[in-house]
């Protein structure tokens, strides 16, 4: 049966360059809360660090996909300004190209596939396609988001969520980050290296695309990893 493991990395849009309305919208919860200046001013912080969490504030960079069985795949991602030539490393090709491009590529790859393999896919990456996706006029070519539980997959493809998994849909108190359980699993993690998922956004502003590229290529094994993991010892 076909595996496709994905991911998705983001930024969030310039909160100066937002109308007046919507910059009310997003900030009337911090000025209602907030018990001074200081306070808003922090608080106004964090909040246009995470415009890139929501399909709304922010747009998708890069999409990786790795076929699990084969371990080729394809990160499709976003360089705007700068003339980037498709290139090969690792078993990945890397092509840049414009969101809707990504999104159009994606959907129309996913058509070869049953399995689809993520880690928190269904409270990010999942939607975040979806909206995106919308947004540019596109229609996805396979429902990502029907029936959380695997037991209730039973017709068309099926998601596997690794965060669901290996929380056992949340019966696990602690739910822990795809660092956290490649450190557990003696899985290189890809956030031991030089990128950050929290750094994406200053490098995409820094121009530094290909940085996020290889970012999501190392996102993408280490879910395949874990997944084996998964497949291997917990799946019944």
């Amino acid at each position: 049966m076909s595996t496709l493991i994905f991911d998705i990395e983001t930024v969030g849009v310039n909160f100066d360059t937002l109308d007046e309305k919507t910059k009310e919208n997003l900030t009337a919860w911090i000025k209602r809360e907030s018990e001074s200046d200081a306070d808003y001013e922090k608080s106004l912080e964090v909040l246009k660090a995470g415009l890139g969490f929501s399909p709304l504030t922010g747009e998708i960079v890069a999409i990786g996909v790795l076929d699990a069985d084969k371990e080729k795949g394809v990160v499709y991602f976003q360089s705007p300004e700068k003339d980037i030539e498709d290139f090969e490393e690792g078993g990945i090709k890397y092509k840049a190209m414009g969101e809707d491009e990504m999104l159009a590529a994606f959907w129309e790859g996913a058509k070869s596939y049953q399995d689809f393999v993520s880690f928190n896919g269904r409270a990010f990456d999942a939607p975040f396609l979806n909206i995106r996706s919308a947004i540019h006029q596109i229609r996805p070519s396979v429902d990502l988001m029907s029936n959380r539980y695997l037991s209730s997959q039973k017709y068309g493809p099926r998601h596997i969520d690794l965060a669901d998994q290996f929380t056992y849909y949340g019966a696990m108190r602690k739910h822990p980050s795809l660092h956290l359980l490649c450190r557990a699993f003696g899985i290189t993690s890809p956030k031991e290296g030089e990128v950050t998922g929290d750094q994406v956004g200053q490098l995409f502003f820094n121009k530094e695309y290909e940085k996020i590229a290889r970012y999501n290529a190392g996102d993408l094994f280490a879910t395949k990893t874990l997944f084996e993991y998964w497949n291997t010892y917990l799946k019944f």
